[in-house]
Formats: structure tokens, C-alpha cells, sequence
């Protein structure tokens, strides 16, 4: 039986928790105060998964770059694959917050998405 021990970031309590593990499996979790603590620790200690937040150049825009985020999350082994997809993308000004900047990034069935407006110069 393996022991894990890790810190919740759901929320800003930042429960100390505890994670028993059969081999692949997870036992048991301990230490958290809400439910949402245990999903996070479960999904943490068998397939983390991260949102990864940046920017991308943009063409024409008032601003060089525009906010960036993954619409939702990507398995945590993806993130510098998605990052040099993001670091290779660049959008034409005018740009709404929402607007999808790259369909499928990496494979992962996420798009990157933007965060802000940006209007042309």
C-alpha cells in the first residue's frame, strides 16, 4: 500500500490530504473538508490534469498579444506540447473573448480559447 500526500487547491482552505493507493488504485483519502477535496485528490493521484492560461501574438490588434486560456482541462503530460502549439498560434485583430484560437490543441479534444478583446489598430 502506498501513501500520498498532497495539498487541495480547490479552494483556500488548502486541506492537507492523505491518499492510500493500491498499486493504480485509490483506496481511500483523508483529510479533506468538502467532497470537491476528494475528487481533486482521486483524479490527482491517477490522471492529474491542469488549465493551461497564456497569450497569443496578434495581427493588426491594439495590442501585441491577447489572453489565452485551454477551454477546459488537458491531461498535466500535454501542457508543453499545448504550449508550443500556443507559442507557434497568431490571431487577426479584431478578437472577442471566447473566440476559439485553436480547435483540438494536441489531440486533447480542447480548444484554446481567448480570454479578452482586442480590437484592431
Amino acid at each position: 500500500m502506498e501513501t500520498r500526500e498532497l495539498i487541495c487547491i480547490n479552494c483556500p482552505l488548502g486541506c492537507m490530504m492523505k491518499v492510500e493507493m493500491d498499486r493504480t488504485s485509490v483506496v481511500s483519502v483523508s483529510g479533506n473538508t468538502c467532497k470537491r477535496g476528494e475528487v481533486y485528490a482521486r483524479k490527482e493521484v491517477v490522471s492529474p490534469t491542469r488549465t493551461v492560461t497564456s497569450t497569443v501574438a496578434v495581427k493588426g490588434g491594439v495590442h501585441p498579444v491577447v489572453a489565452v486560456k485551454t477551454a477546459s482541462d488537458i491531461p498535466k503530460s500535454k501542457i508543453f506540447d499545448v504550449m508550443a502549439e500556443i507559442n507557434r498560434a497568431c490571431a487577426e485583430a479584431p478578437v472577442s473573448i471566447g473566440d476559439v484560437i485553436i480547435e483540438n490543441v494536441c489531440g486533447t479534444e480542447v480548444n484554446v480559447v481567448t480570454t479578452a478583446n482586442m480590437s484592431k489598430v
